[in-house]
């Protein structure tokens, strides 16, 4: 079972239809939307800032989501994969956005809609990270336009990750 905490007297609240696997940690100011996924080893830690998620987000195995205290929140948007290992640090990440594996995203970055963070990215701080286009590198810069191949990973990776939650809480095994 998931290890869901209070934190100064906050619980986390969770919308319709989230999964937890076992080992996920969520604790303090958190509050997820609907079809929501944390996956194992990852944690969600709004213990020093709130943590806000929107809709048919996931957050993969191993990724951390934390914040800087009385600083910088975190604001996830809806349609957002946050990708294996990734560490997603006091920022906002609008909707329709793939944070890569092994991704750093810090404080205060926003991440427009329609944009990828590629993986091993690190977004430093205050960094705007322009809609419709793919960042990489250390320190992350704009690499290349999202082109027609890639403009409807950000939906079918978060339908996908629904589904993949489903063979966990309905056994419902239709690959």
């Amino acid at each position: 079972m998931a290890l869901i905490l209070p934190v100064r007297g906050i619980e986390p609240r969770f919308g319709k239809n989230c999964y937890l696997a076992d080992n996920a940690t969520v604790v303090g100011e958190v509050v997820m939307g609907d079809n929501c996924s944390v996956w194992f080893n990852a944690v969600v830690r709004g213990d020093v800032h709130s943590i806000t998620i929107g809709d048919n987000t996931n957050i993969q195995d191993g990724a951390v989501i934390h914040c800087t205290y009385k600083k910088a929140p975190v604001v996830i948007g809806n349609n957002v994969s946050i990708a294996h290992n990734a560490i997603v640090h006091g920022c906002t990440i609008e909707d329709d956005v793939l944070i890569g594996m092994n991704a750093v995203v810090m404080d205060h970055v926003v991440v427009q809609s329609g944009a990828i963070v590629a993986a091993g990215a690190v977004v430093l701080a205050n960094t705007v990270v322009e809609g419709g286009y793919i960042y990489a590198g250390m320190p992350a810069k704009k690499v290349k336009p999202v082109g027609d191949d890639l403009r409807g990973v950000f939906e079918r990776t978060a339908m996908n990750y629904i589904k993949y939650a489903k063979w966990f809480t309905e056994g419902n095994m239709d690959y």
